[in-house]
């Protein structure tokens, strides 16, 4: 793991499950899920997640974040003995820690193969993108614990497919496969899981190439305006449109069209 720096920097030693890796030449960071062979997420391990996208936030040589596993699964889903073990305040606190990638001013990526289910997919919802593959199945399957998703997973997903397919989804527990998922407008793009990771890097590179204060702009802009009236939606855009018009890298951008070369964001 590269040394990140935080405020709660106790929550980044011992990482539970997963690993950080940072590649400042290509401006991106990883988090990888490693438990095999499922790839559970600890009670512990989702505080720490969301310590991780906060340090990331704020490490000016990462541009894009890549959440992603090792092995033949994303994740099965959450430790559930760690449900009945967990207090009422580390209860409180799941869907504010697995909303950490939404939370995050840069774009953050999840890479989906095989299982992504349950506190899996509710991460996976929170980002800002996801890959699947012909071996992804998502999937919400509390009901068959008698519970219901906790982590934001329902109502992301309600946003997304609208209420009729998350009914589906979360009160019979369906499995979801990565191609229904993409022609529902889950997943951005559904691959051969052989080509996961090049699919991947390609997104992080196209990512890349954009002027990160527009990026970060458009995240927060869509972001809080997702269940504002259109009237409000509009004003806000414009706003944004305004202060970013003053920005150097508006002006770049300008320039480089009008001088026909490909424009050099700073990030001001």
């Amino acid at each position: 793991m590269t040394d990140l720096t935080h405020r709660g920097q106790s929550l980044l030693q011992d990482l539970d499950g997963f690993a950080i890796e940072i590649d400042a030449q290509r401006e991106r960071a990883d988090i990888i899920l490693h438990r095999p062979p499922l790839n559970v997420i600890s009670m512990h391990a989702r505080d720490q997640l969301r310590a991780a996208f906060e340090a990331l936030d704020d490490d000016p040589s990462v541009r894009v974040i890549v959440v992603r596993a090792k092995g033949e699964h994303f994740s099965s889903g959450g430790d559930i003995k760690g449900f009945l073990d967990a207090s009422p305040e580390t209860v409180s606190k799941l869907a504010w820690n697995i909303a950490a990638p939404a939370r995050c001013s840069k774009p953050v990526i999840a890479a989906n193969r095989g299982f992504c289910f349950g506190v899996g997919f509710e991460l996976s919802l929170a980002c800002d993108f996801r890959i699947a593959t012909d071996t992804t199945f998502y999937a919400l399957p509390e009901q068959k614990l008698g519970q219901i998703p906790g982590s934001g997973g329902s109502a992301r997903l309600q946003q997304m497919v609208g209420i009729g397919r998350t009914k589906d989804i979360v009160m019979r527990s369906r499995r979801i496969p990565g191609k229904q998922a993409y022609e529902w407008g889950i997943a951005v793009e559904c691959v051969a899981d052989s080509e996961l990771e090049a699919t991947t890097d390609a997104l992080v590179n196209e990512l890349r190439a954009f002027s990160p204060l527009a990026q970060r702009t458009a995240k927060k802009l869509l972001n809080d305006t997702e269940d504002a009236p259109l009237s409000i939606a509009i004003e806000l855009e414009g706003h944004s449109y305004s202060r970013l018009r003053a920005s150097d890298d508006f002006r770049e951008g300008v320039e480089a069209f009008h001088g026909k070369r490909k424009p050099v964001f700073r990030g001001s």
